[in-house]
């Protein structure tokens, strides 16, 4: 199985020995095993080559992803594997009081970082913040550094997805403020396949039909920063 991750902890990442772990990463090379598949080669990418890269056959499934009306045109997705809010990066002690997106959408001054292609951008746009105040960058990591260093306010993404990319780095001027579910509600994601790959689809719903509550998936989303309610949200 190749499978296409991002350096996007807790769902995946590479740690200081070069080893790949994360919530998504383990629970595709667990259901790798299930199916007694030769071998689990993951692909690094960044965000925008996910769906060409499946679409066009660089490797067989995507690290979980937002299912969009948009996203199903290109691709199959697997049942949800996680239902998450977002969540605004901003700086310590969020001097500009960001709330979500809406407040950034009353500041004219306030700049918005997204992840080109990521569904917070049409969310950010759906909750008024103009189109001009939106700054869109390749990776978490150059809009997480945006954010510390003054140039954008806040960045939008997954508010989990936040955390853990503060937890490896605490010394990090960088907190998270969670979007009110007024403005977005927590969102399902899920494994993509090509639509051309309907077998391994099934197969893997079928894997993840067993696992998704069970105690081995309870524990290793526990390990990776997840609450019961995230996963009860999933059954």
């Amino acid at each position: 199985m190749r499978f296409a991750f991002l350096q996007e902890p807790p769902f995946c990442f590479t740690d200081a020995s070069g080893k790949l772990g994360g919530c998504d990463v383990k629970l595709a090379e667990k259901i790798c095993r299930m199916l007694a598949l030769a071998d689990f080669a993951p692909i690094e990418t960044e965000f925008a080559d996910l769906l060409p890269g499946v679409t066009n056959g660089r490797w067989d499934m995507t690290t979980g992803l937002f299912i969009s009306d948009e996203r199903r045109k290109l691709v199959d997705f697997t049942r949800p594997i996680w239902s998450l809010p977002d969540g605004m990066m901003v700086t310590k002690d969020n001097p500009l009081r960001v709330e979500g997106y809406r407040s950034l959408a009353r500041n004219p001054s306030a700049m918005l970082a997204v992840i080109s292609d990521q569904i917070q951008h049409q969310t950010a746009l759906q909750n008024g913040v103009p189109a001009g105040q939106i700054r869109t960058f390749a990776t978490q990591a150059e809009a997480a550094e945006a954010v510390a260093k003054g140039t954008v306010q806040a960045y939008a993404s997954v508010a989990m997805a936040h955390r853990g990319y503060i937890a490896r780095r605490p010394d990090a001027p960088l907190e998270v403020i969670d979007v009110p579910a007024s403005e977005k509600q927590p969102a399902a994601g899920a494994f993509a396949l090509a639509k051309s790959n309907d077998v391994l689809r099934q197969k893997v719903d079928r894997c993840l039909d067993e696992l998704l509550g069970s105690p081995w998936h309870r524990t290793m989303m526990s390990e990776c920063g997840f609450s019961g309610d995230d996963i009860d949200r999933l059954l």
